[in-house]
């Protein structure tokens, strides 16, 4: 498989500002070292600043306790991190200090702990450094210690070794605990609007809202189309003469393609798109949504019908905005792009299309709205005279997603009715591709396409994935980590 850069599509390209982090960090050392050895304190804190620089500067608020160095410093540590609500705490071994003087912050704060063994440097001269030196540098000394008292306390927690300064390594791990932790909060923290109802018979997308409140603390706002139809009902001239001019600068106008079901964009095709997409921005702010969940059949052409064959073209400007859209009610998948949209990362609704086994990948698309903020290319209009399996027809979106690393996050439930994150990093590769109006893209992972297609279909998937822009598996186990969420990734 080709590999490149992460390709990620930042704030310049129209998305919302990305989620910060509140995050506690606290250095720890011990007490009686400070009369023992002259300066160790002054050095100690000097270190501790640098490591909280380094973490504000990831994009995280941080909550700083200090240099703590006695068990009741540690309480009060805990005291702060508690009042302040912070979604994860880094706890630096600047030098060694007993585990009973840091288990009491960890305790208090609640939330998964990050030990930071990082040194002030990469090596010592090790004939000519004294005691006091050594204990400057002995950052790994009780992490280990820590490590099994929070193992017996139930407190969650990763390690991460390195140094304070010059170690990509250890920083990558930290800034993918930061991204992790300001994703987990802004999902906790959401509003997502389900309109209307899920698509008849597709049982694996069938979703109970409570579970959502009760494991991610989201909020499911219900929705009718009628709470859709009374705003493009509202919309005025100038709204849609704005809208026209924003799809027109996003989108090229296909000519009609060989499939039977494609004919060429009319106008009043065209001006109910742009009506129905400026509703929608109406109906986001009102309800204040964050995502969108959306699927109605309607009957005979009636209102309903031609507001759910409308929504294609605005939920993908939606999409692009920050505002990630699923079609025919899969909220657990709305779920998996707001965590890649979160992450930076896009994240457009997809499925399996066909699976190539003479080229070596897996053709993955779907009809309806696309993330075109990570689309290869500008993405294009296409008409079609009915959408395939629903009511209705009109304008749809053709797109592939942009070609390098890709990562296919889906969200789906255990036997007992568990959240379960299923992930997966390939490529987006070049190639032709179906011309029939949906999003569709070539995608390798590093299995062949039938071992690959096996193991995740093992995991109790669902029909659809997010599909997102970069290799971001180690950030989504760690938002799964951090709601507490069963993660499987797929992988040789």
């Amino acid at each position: 498989m080709a590999t490149s850069t992460d390709t990620r599509w930042s704030a310049a390209e129209g998305r919302r500002p990305a989620p910060r982090a509140r995050v506690g960090v606290l250095g720890i050392g011990l007490q009686a070292y400070w009369p023992q050895f002259e300066g160790l304190h002054d050095r100690c804190v000097g270190y501790q600043r640098r490591v909280e620089e380094r973490i504000a500067a990831l994009g995280a608020d941080v909550v700083s306790a200090g240099l703590v160095d006695t068990a009741q410093g540690a309480r009060e540590a805990g005291e702060l991190f508690a009042s302040s609500r912070v979604d994860i705490v880094f706890c630096h071994a600047v030098t060694y200090a007993t585990s009973s003087q840091v288990l009491p912050a960890l305790q208090a704060a609640q939330v998964p702990v990050v030990l930071l063994g990082l040194q002030p440097g990469k090596t010592l001269d090790y004939e000519h450094t004294s005691t006091g030196e050594w204990l400057a540098n002995c950052a790994s000394c009780c992490v280990p210690e820590i490590a099994g008292a929070c193992t017996r306390a139930r407190i969650p927690y990763d390690t991460v070794a390195g140094t304070i300064d010059d170690d990509e390594r250890a920083w990558a791990r930290i800034g993918a605990w930061v991204r992790a932790a300001a994703v987990a909060r802004d999902v906790r923290s959401s509003r997502i609007g389900f309109l209307g109802h899920t698509y008849p018979g597709m049982l694996d997308m069938y979703t109970d809202f409570t579970a959502v409140h009760a494991q991610l603390g989201a909020h499911v706002e219900v929705l009718e189309i009628d709470d859709l139809g009374a705003r493009v009902a509202q919309v005025t001239d100038d709204e849609v003469a704005a809208k026209l001019a924003e799809i027109r600068e996003a989108f090229d106008f296909a000519d009609p393609s060989s499939d039977p079901i494609a004919g060429p964009i009319e106008d009043d095709q065209l001006d109910w798109s742009a009506r129905v997409a400026a509703g929608l921005d109406r109906l986001v702010a009102d309800f204040e949504l964050d995502a969108l969940t959306y699927y109605y059949r309607g009957i005979d052409g009636n209102e309903a019908e031609r507001l759910g064959a409308g929504v294609i073209v605005g939920n993908s400007l939606l999409t692009a905005r920050g505002i990630p859209t699923a079609g025919e009610g899969d909220l657990k998948t709305n779920v998996a792009q707001l965590l890649l949209d979160r992450l930076g990362a896009g994240g457009s609704y997809t499925e399996w299309y066909a699976i190539d086994f003479a080229e070596g990948f897996q053709m993955m698309g779907h009809d309806g709205p696309a993330h075109i903020a990570i689309a290869e290319g500008k993405p294009t209009l296409r008409s079609l005279r009915l959408y395939h399996g629903k009511r209705g027809a009109g304008l749809s979106v053709e797109t592939k997603v942009r070609y390098g690393p890709v990562t296919i996050v889906g969200c789906t439930q255990t036997a007992d009715g568990a959240l379960k994150l299923v992930v997966a990093e390939g490529e987006s590769v070049p190639g032709a591709t179906f011309r029939v109006g949906n999003t569709n893209s070539r995608i390798e992972f590093d299995l062949p396409p039938a071992e690959f297609f096996e193991r995740w279909c093992a995991q109790g998937p669902t029909h659809h994935v997010a599909l997102g822009v970069g290799h971001v598996a180690e950030e989504i186990r760690r938002i799964a980590q951090l709601l507490h969420l069963e993660h499987v990734e797929v992988r040789a």
